[in-house]
This record gives structure tokens, C-alpha cells and sequence, in this order.
């Protein structure tokens, strides 16, 4: 086994991701698309423990990216599955930037 061309890491723990939203159904559903698509060999998908951004979730990481994800919905999965995981190109609206003006206001937030 080599080296995966992309990991994703989707919080199921801390106090508020898995209160935010079907965590472990994310990861499953992620999986489920990655096997269809035969990228099991490029693509890992993984549970992870509390990413300490609270309040901001669901959150999901994907690597070597660097690029997180927050208020992830389920409806926002396969967009990410897509544009993201498959197609290289990140899905701007849902990036986390902590500290970056006017970015990333919670969900429900105007």
C-alpha cells in the first residue's frame, strides 16, 4: 500500500461536531462514493478526534490540501466528493480561514 493522493479527516468526536450534525454517517457516505468511484487505493477516508475548533462544525480536513471544512451539511458531501476529492478543486464556500476578515461566519450567522 502507497501513499494515499488524498486524505480526508472528518471530526466524530468533541463536544460539538457530533452534536452538529451525522458525523459518522459523513464518513460512511464519503467511503461508500470513494469504493463507486474504485479510488480506494488514492483515497483514505478516516474518523478523527476533536480538531479544537468548536463550534464550527461539522469540520472535515483533507490532505496534503491543508484545506478545512466547516458547517459541513450532509447535502454538502457530495460537492465535496466531486469538486474536491475527485476533481482537485476545493469548495470555496464551506473553507474554514480562522482570522481571515468576513470569512467563515457560523452557520446561521448573518
Amino acid at each position: 500500500m502507497g501513499q494515499y493522493r488524498t486524505h480526508v479527516f472528518v471530526c466524530t468526536s468533541g463536544d460539538t461536531c457530533p452534536t452538529q450534525g451525522d458525523v459518522e454517517q459523513y464518513v460512511k457516505y464519503l467511503r461508500g462514493e470513494a469504493a463507486k468511484a474504485k479510488l480506494h487505493a488514492d483515497v483514505r477516508i478516516n474518523k478523527a478526534g476533536c480538531f479544537s475548533q468548536c463550534g464550527w462544525g461539522p469540520m472535515m480536513v483533507v490532505y496534503p490540501d491543508d484545506v478545512w471544512y466547516c458547517g459541513v451539511q450532509a447535502s454538502d458531501l457530495q460537492e465535496i466528493f466531486d469538486s474536491h476529492i475527485v476533481g482537485g478543486k476545493p469548495v470555496e464556500r464551506l473553507r474554514y480561514r480562522p482570522g481571515v476578515k468576513g470569512a467563515n461566519k457560523k452557520p446561521g450567522a448573518h
